[in-house]
């Protein structure tokens, strides 16, 4: 709790903010936990239909450079809540829609696109409401409270699926608690003002590396976001519980290292991290795409597993380029305005590999994804590497 004040400032509006964010990790964790197998088992999606489905997931993505524009006269805070709201209506159509391929993905594309709403602004809010010179650990503070919502939803999943596959019926609970966090989130009262300047998005040369590191990272999330669980399921029979247990696993670790990884941000700086993150992405890669080769199966699916709960906590160093955008910004509407582009810039790539990733798999093989993965990321930190560090006065 102490840390939770030390990050942020006490006349913002944090506490219900991370207290949606906190109930919108339990519900996505219910949600996530049943979806892949709910694809595999229930709606029959196999590699080629999870990477179509997974395209049209990412399209808010993209919608949201359009969807932020018409509506940049809104705050912060008001864009949040109508996220909150989109999200509300995806689930509910999980929960009542029958499990047909086009309606899921329907489900699925609308939930994201609250979802993507969400996730510029939450950040924005975060760095907002922080103490001045304590960015890295105020988003720290909110990854630890989204994991600690996850987790739950996780477990939940993982004691349920173990006797049977309720589906629809978490999809109804999941449904419940994101009604619960959009109350909250409603019930914020901060003071970012609308953005007076008319810009949601902003391009600026200084923002060059930031742009392309982005695009580096959405290509490199998609593979495992997409890729990894239905890998572990198609190609090692892992059930619902199994593959929630795993998430379970990964949201534990992340909750431990989110905060301690906003810490280094702020000591260390974003360059080390974001160069070290993508030299680790490599070696996981690598064994995540040739476990079968070098081992027995059930050793390869062990393996398989570690290295997944490995990618989601490096993934944390993600925090690194919001805090980067910090520092290089004028105001806390560039703020904004640049890591909402950084969203949006980052699904470019993202969609296609989401429609691709499928194909490949099919054509070539997992390996050659997982290969791509690891190249994207050897760029990624060669890139990374060309960066200055702001002097930090506030240290």
């Amino acid at each position: 709790m102490n840390r939770v004040k030390e990050a942020f400032r006490e006349n913002s509006g944090y506490r219900l903010l991370l207290l949606s964010i906190l109930i919108t990790g339990l519900s996505y964790g219910l949600y996530k936990g049943m979806l892949d197998n709910y694809l595999v088992e229930i709606v029959h999606m196999g590699e080629m239909d999870r990477g179509v489905t997974e395209f049209f997931r990412e399209l808010p993505g993209i919608a949201l450079v359009l969807i932020l524009a018409v509506f940049y006269m809104l705050s912060a805070e008001s864009l949040y809540k109508a996220g909150a709201l989109i999200m509300l209506a995806g689930m509910g159509m999980h929960a009542l829609l029958p499990a047909g391929k086009v309606l899921t993905t329907m489900a699925i594309c609308i939930y994201s696109l609250g979802e993507h709403i969400q996730l510029g602004m939450k950040s924005t809010l975060t760095l907002g409401y922080a103490k001045e010179g304590r960015g890295g650990a105020a988003l720290g503070v909110q990854g630890a409270a989204s994991q600690i919502g996850t987790l739950a939803g996780y477990l939940v999943i993982v004691l349920a699926f173990s006797a049977f596959s309720p589906y629809k019926p978490f999809f109804a609970l999941a449904a419940v608690l994101t009604a619960l966090s959009a109350f909250f989130a409603l019930r914020i009262r901060g003071n970012s003002a609308p953005d007076a300047s008319k810009r949601r998005f902003y391009f600026h040369k200084k923002y060059t590396k930031y742009y392309m590191l982005e695009m580096f990272y959405g290509a490199r999330k998609q593979v495992f976001f997409t890729f990894g669980p239905y890998l572990l399921i198609l190609f090692y029979g892992a059930n619902a519980a199994t593959i929630s247990l795993l998430f379970a696993v990964s949201a534990i670790a992340c909750f431990f290292a989110s905060p301690v990884v906003g810490r280094i941000i702020d000591k260390l700086g974003y360059k080390v991290v974001m160069v070290a993150d993508t030299l680790i992405l490599v070696i996981v890669c690598f064994f995540y795409g040739f476990a079968h080769h070098l081992f027995p199966k059930d050793v390869a699916f062990i393996v398989c597993c570690v290295n997944y709960v490995l990618d989601a906590v490096i993934s944390l160093a993600s925090m690194a380029a919001n805090v980067y955008v910090k520092d290089l910004a004028d105001n806390a509407e560039e703020v904004k305005a640049t890591i909402s582009t950084g969203v949006s810039i980052n699904h470019v790539i993202t969609i296609f590999i989401a429609l691709f990733g499928g194909w490949i798999w099919e054509t070539v093989g997992i390996e050659t994804l997982f290969i791509l993965s690891a190249v994207l990321g050897l760029c990624n930190s060669a890139y990374a590497a060309t960066i200055k560090n702001k002097e930090r006065t506030d240290a």
